[in-house]
């Protein structure tokens, strides 16, 4: 089924709800805290969740023998 005139997209929302899913399953918040979280809010707490595992990364291959 395509979108219609009234309410959101398929698509938008399996994107909301993977926001849900990080911030529950990485965040600790509940399903209520992240849904009732305005948008740009829960979007920037996504954004930093993402900032945050990309320096762990870093860190962690900085850590890490080099292999040869």
């Amino acid at each position: 089924m395509g979108q219609t005139f009234f309410g959101l997209s398929s698509e938008y929302m399996k994107e909301v709800y993977e926001q849900f899913f990080l911030l529950k399953y990485h965040g600790g918040w509940s399903f209520i805290e992240a849904y009732n979280l305005p948008v740009g809010l829960r979007t920037w707490f996504v954004e930093r969740l993402a900032k945050q595992f990309e320096e762990e990364k870093k860190q962690y291959d900085k850590a890490m023998p080099k292999k040869k």
